[in-house]
């Protein structure tokens, strides 16, 4: 059986009292993309360095392709890293950028071209080899900082981000697009990310990442669909998480709720979105916030809405959430 292409095991780090990443745990298997996922200032940036060897840990070990890195460069750990504002070398071509990752590994030239090229064609710049990154847009640049790390074989690749400093438009076509580039190089992915819809849309499994901390690790669509927490819940988008009796909380799907059945039910706010309108309403569980199409809100009647909630879809989840 071959090894992960990412073990950590136990990795703690520190800047003075603050405490960036504690007793942190995580594997990614050779060709999986397991996304670390969590707000700002949570530590997930810094398990990715010290990964790439940017930070020491404090505490714990590092282990690429089943060999132990901890002590090790950057240089020397054989990863591909994407950075959040990609790095590219401004005095060099396209191609020279992405040839500079297989040369510094010791591939000649030629090799290096060569990879370098195959590398662009993947990612569909094959036809901008003797751009300059000042001519590129932000969409192709992103592109060609992508080909650098996987043009150098690398078994890993670090991505911090990658998607943030461009427009949703282009962020919804690019997230397709690193899908299938994932699934050709085949290398193990350790994607950083805030953005919960980038994470479900890439990675295979989520590491859902607060104040240093992994609070659940597991498959992308089973941490969405049965968080571990109210906490979790509340970051992954869930709008409805009612506090409940005894330091719990119920958190009501948007599937378990069924317009046009059961009683009709006061609405105590309307808010007109772009798609629709987002309406309060009073539950005996607790107050809902829904969010209506045009069709949907048509059927609420002299201030009320006529719904059910079907109850055995409803999670009980531990409230951890602040000042809960």
């Amino acid at each position: 059986m071959s090894s992960p292409a990412l073990a950590l095991h136990h990795l703690s780090k520190r800047y003075g009292s603050t405490v960036a990443a504690e007793d942190v745990s995580l594997t990614v298997g050779a060709g999986e993309t397991v996304a670390l996922l969590g707000p700002s200032g949570c530590g997930k940036s810094t398990v990715l360095r010290c990964v790439a060897g940017l930070e020491r840990p404090d505490a714990g070990r590092v282990e690429i392709g089943g060999r132990d890195v901890t002590p090790l460069p950057p240089e020397a750990r054989h990863v591909g890293l994407v950075f959040q504002d990609y790095a590219l070398f401004p005095h060099l071509s396209v191609l020279g950028n992405v040839t500079y990752g297989p040369r510094m590994r010791g591939a000649r030239r030629a090799q290096a071209e060569g990879r370098a090229r195959e590398a662009l064609a993947l990612v569909g710049l094959e036809a901008l080899t003797g751009r300059t990154p000042a001519q590129l847009s932000g969409g192709q640049a992103q592109r060609v900082a992508l080909a650098r790390a996987v043009a150098t074989g690398s078994p890993l690749l670090l991505l911090d981000e990658p998607l943030s400093n461009l427009d949703e438009q282009l962020r919804a076509r690019l997230r397709s697009d690193l899908r299938a580039l994932f699934g050709q190089v085949g290398a193990g992915v350790l994607l950083v990310t805030h953005d919960q819809r980038e994470a479900l849309a890439l990675a295979a499994r989520v590491a859902v990442m607060r104040a240093g901390r992994l609070v659940q690790v597991g498959g992308a669509a089973e941490v969405f669909a049965r968080p571990a927490t109210a906490w979790v819940a509340a970051f992954l988008g869930h709008t409805n998480v009612l506090t409940a009796p005894g330091g719990l909380a119920r958190l009501v799907p948007e599937g378990a709720v069924r317009l046009g059945k059961g009683n009709p039910l006061p609405v105590t706010a309307y808010q007109p979105t772009d798609t629709g309108t987002e309406v309060t309403v009073v539950h005996p569980l607790g107050t809902l916030t829904l969010h209506l199409s045009p069709r949907e809100a048509g059927g609420i009647d002299e201030g009320r809405l006529r719904l059910s909630v079907d109850e055995g879809r409803v999670l009980t989840l531990p409230d951890d959430r602040e000042g809960a």
